[in-house]
Formats: C-alpha cells, structure tokens, sequence
C-alpha cells in the first residue's frame, strides 16, 4: 500500500530530435549514465516499486528498464499523449496509497526529494509538488484520493489540470534537478 513510483518514459521527444531517430532516453549525460536510466536509478533509490511505461516497440528502453529493477508497462496508446501512459501505470497498481509520478527525461531529480513527496503524501497530503526557487517542478505526487480523477485524464497535459483544480501541498525543495528536463542536446551537459 506504499506509494508507488511512476516513471512516464513512453514519449517521442521530438524537441530533442523532430526526426525522431535519436532517442532522447538513450542519450549519454556528463557522467556516463543514460537519461532514461539515472531518472529510473534515482527514483528506485527513493521508493519501493517503480512502474516505468514505455511506448511499443521501444524494446531498448524496456529492457534497460526492467534491468534496472522497474516494473515495465507498454502503453499502445503513448502517442495519444502522457494522459494514456499515466493510466497505464494507475490501472497497474491501483492498490497503492499514491503515487509519485516523474519523467523519463528528468534525470537529475534526487532520491531525498522524492522521498519527501512521498512522505507528504503518507502523512495525509492529497497532492505534492516541488518547489525550487519560487519554480513548481516535478515529479509530483498524488494520494489515492485522486485515483477517479486520474483515470479520467485525456491528451497530453498529464495531471496538469487536476493540479490547477486542487489544493497542492507544495514542499520548498534545494534541488535543481526538479526543474531541469532533457530536451535539447544542450541539456545534456
């Protein structure tokens, strides 16, 4: 009944490569490490179980995945946006008390932060979200309280909207990583 790590790692990044060759997520950062798996590293480091979902036919990225310890889910609906991979993970795990959800292309968010997310959430929280200097970031995490609503999200905003609509706990967090994404080959240094 923990919460339950989701890592949304089905998307195409096309900011990153408009061909859609290069897979952001496989790209190597200054340490060595691949996006994809530093985002998976720390947010295993941080929880107990870690659904990744992945877009079909990225047989790379699954299995790196599921190398590392994740839980891999295929989403044959990714391209409908991060709404459908998101209701992927949930209807995976809907025992869970809430869930933590991150991004694929976010590998520089720390374990401690995500463990602060979650802790906010078990200590009764129905929503938390980071903050770093004045700037909201992700991940974010959601108690099952929000599980209807989560089910129900349509397109690519993710979990945008309910987080507009809704009492946000918001946790001041010394940590960059929150709102530092891949998505150019510049961010990769």
């Amino acid at each position: 009944m923990a919460i339950t790590g989701i890592l949304l790692a089905a998307g195409r990044g096309r900011r990153f490569d408009p061909s859609g060759v290069q897979n952001k997520l496989l790209q190597t950062l200054a340490d060595g490490e691949t996006v994809v798996a530093a985002s998976a590293r720390n947010m295993l480091a941080a929880l107990p179980r870690v659904l990744a979902v992945v877009r079909e036919g990225d047989d790379k990225v699954a299995a790196l995945l599921g190398r590392l310890g994740c839980e891999v889910r295929v989403c044959a609906d990714a391209d409908l946006g991060m709404a459908a991979s998101l209701i992927t993970a949930i209807e995976h795990s809907k025992a869970a008390e809430g869930w933590l959800i991150g991004l694929g292309d976010m590998p520089y968010v720390r374990p401690d932060t995500m463990r602060a997310l979650a802790a906010t959430i078990e200590r009764g929280a129905h929503i938390a979200a980071p903050v770093f200097e004045g700037r909201r970031g992700n991940p974010v995490a959601f108690s099952a309280y929000h599980l209807p609503l989560l089910l129900a999200l349509e397109g690519d905003q993710g979990a945008r909207a309910i987080l507009k609509s809704h009492s946000v706990s918001e946790i001041a967090i010394n940590d960059e990583g929150v709102v530092r994404d891949i998505d150019t080959r510049q961010d990769l240094r």
